[in-house]
């Protein structure tokens, strides 16, 4: 397998936290395949080609040049058996987190049984996708917690 390492999630919206776990990653490995994944049974509250730029300006802003970002509809595990990827990163907060990350590793390595994980501690445990998004809907100020590129999608949305 290559050097070249996944990061999947729905990213609505990229936060901060996220941003974190990419550069963690971005030194590790060749390349990392930061893939925000669409999941027919949850509605998006920020368009995902939208967000996909502001993911791309935000790397350029952090000077991270082994990243690219896709969309891709299907299973994650399908896409690293496609595009010859080895690793998944994935960002733990707590004991919950990492219960839940090992149920979803089990079903991926049915599917390929050559990928293995990796998991890198989040510096800011209080901060998730949902929290930033019911912080942004009641008014409250979020720019700490996302990158510049994502606050302005945020507020033109």
């Amino acid at each position: 397998m290559s050097n070249i390492a996944i990061y999947p999630g729905s990213f609505d919206p990229f936060t901060n936290g996220h941003l974190d776990i990419v550069k963690k990653g971005a030194k590790l490995f060749d390349e990392v395949h930061i893939l925000i994944g669409i999941n027919a049974n949850k509605k998006r509250t920020y368009d995902s080609m939208v967000m996909k730029t502001a993911i791309e300006e935000t790397l350029i802003k952090n000077n991270i040049s082994n990243c690219k970002v896709d969309i891709y509809d299907g299973l994650v595990a399908e896409y690293t058996k496609k595009n010859n990827i080895g690793y998944m990163i994935r960002g733990l907060r707590n004991n919950m987190d990492y219960n839940y990350e090992e149920n979803i590793a089990e079903v991926n390595k049915l599917i390929n049984q050559k990928l293995e994980y990796v998991y890198f501690r989040a510096e800011n445990v209080a901060v998730s996708s949902s929290m930033v998004k019911e912080l942004s809907y009641y008014g409250r100020d979020v720019s700490k917690f996302v990158p510049k590129p994502v606050l302005e999608v945020m507020k033109n949305s």
